[in-house]
């Protein structure tokens, strides 16, 4: 139930994050060539928001296994091997995520308790950073569930994305005519 419903929010934020950006980008632009002026603040939001975008889309691709990754080895393991190799997997990053979990709390302490306000928008700092201790969280949920589905037997990887069996699989169709024009009809 509360995954169920971190996963949702977190697709909101993430969607939202996006619509922001290209909004924010979009009127600069605008502002910037049409109008001959500028937004002070939009370049230093758009680079925090697509922070705070990417650390969410990290968490995000390991939810839906869109990352891509070097397992031409481990592919070739049997199915208990590749379960054993991507524990250990899981336990590296989770281990790395530990650590930088400690680093940003540390870091956000620190600008805290400085006092360190953005250059262009008065934020402090550490709101503005503060996607670093929640997207690595974040990120620690995904490999805990992941981790979860290969102790129960319901996976036995990460499920990577393989741009080489797509392209293998496109050229297949290209060579056996079932390309499609640009209206979708074969």
């Amino acid at each position: 139930m509360i995954v169920r419903w971190l996963n949702k929010l977190e697709e909101a934020i993430f969607s939202a994050l996006l619509v922001a950006m290209v909004l924010l980008v979009g009127v600069e632009v605008f502002y910037r060539f049409v109008l001959a002026e500028g937004i002070s603040w939009a370049q230093e939001a758009s680079l925090y928001l697509s922070g705070w975008f990417v650390l969410f889309g990290v968490s995000w691709g390991i939810k839906h296994g869109t990352h891509i990754g070097v397992d031409v080895l481990v592919k070739k393991l049997p199915r208990g091997g590749r379960r054993i190799v991507t524990l250990i997997a899981l336990a590296v990053c989770l281990t790395y995520c530990g650590l930088l979990l400690v680093g940003s709390y540390q870091y956000l302490s620190l600008t805290r308790m400085i006092g360190i306000e953005l250059q262009d928008i008065p934020i402090p700092k550490w709101q503005a950073t503060l996607i670093l201790p929640i997207g690595l969280g974040l990120l620690v949920l995904r490999f805990l569930e992941l981790g979860w589905r290969v102790i129960k037997d319901e996976a036995d990887g990460f499920g990577f994305s393989d741009e080489g069996e797509e392209s293998l699989r496109l050229a297949e169709q290209d060579a056996a005519g079932e390309t499609r024009d640009k209206e979708g009809r074969p």
